[in-house]
């Protein structure tokens, strides 16, 4: 090998980033070494968007009396009306509540105009709280006839307005949200009690609230503006 002249043979330093430097009282020699490379993603993450919407609470009926407007969940509406008898949905998906802290029956709603409680199949003026709920692009979960995510399972993507029909089950169980949120409705054709249901696994019907397992419709949460 040739030697060549004023350069020492030394331990190079080796500093963090692409590049190893020669001591200075060794020849100034700047050898490159490339930068590990990132390792490449393997599983692609279902993201939410970004919820934006605009809600308006009225005392009265026909969008009269004192009003509140909400942009995001809010945990206790009481400070702000004491009865709710319509509801004006500027933009978003939501889901009112009986009482506060998310509690009690749920009602969903979509961008329009509700002039009396009845219109969201409300069952008194009491509206306590509210959640914004996520848009998402696509939508897919899975039924099971079992708790605990056993026996027979049915996966679905769009819209039931009968479950019966379609999978010939009345009661359900437990559930595994993959995609997207969900509301479960009690009775077909999207009437009876209200559910929401988001991405997570819900191994008993009382996880997702309900005082039994009956299951007549479910419906994807989109807005359709």
């Amino acid at each position: 090998m040739q030697h060549v002249k004023g350069i020492h043979k030394m331990p190079l330093l080796t500093p963090a980033g692409p590049f190893c430097v020669v001591p200075a009282n060794a020849a100034a020699l700047l050898l490159y070494r490339p930068a590990a490379l990132p390792a490449p993603h393997t599983e692609l993450q279902h993201r939410c968007q970004p919820a934006m919407g605009k809600i308006i609470f009225y005392e009265d009926r026909g969008f009269q009396g004192r009003c509140y407007e909400c942009s995001s969940d809010c945990p206790n509406l009481q400070p702000y009306f004491s009865r709710c008898n319509s509801v004006r949905v500027d933009s978003g998906c939501w889901m009112l509540y009986e009482r506060p802290n998310y509690q009690g029956h749920q009602y969903f709603l979509r961008r329009g105009e509700y002039p009396d409680y009845q219109q969201w199949m409300g069952l008194s003026d009491s509206i306590r709280s509210c959640r914004l709920i996520p848009q998402t692009s696509s939508h897919r979960m899975r039924l099971y006839e079992k708790d605990d995510h056993k026996g027979l399972m049915m996966e679905l993507s769009e819209d039931c307005s009968c479950i019966q029909d379609r999978f010939h089950l009345s009661e359900v169980r437990s559930l595994h949200v993959l995609e997207g949120c969900w509301v479960l409705y009690e009775l077909p054709n999207y009437r009876g009690r209200q559910y929401l249901l988001r991405p997570q696994e819900y191994r008993r019907y009382q996880d997702w609230g309900a005082m039994d397992a009956k299951a007549g419709s479910l419906r994807r949460v989109v807005d359709l503006y």
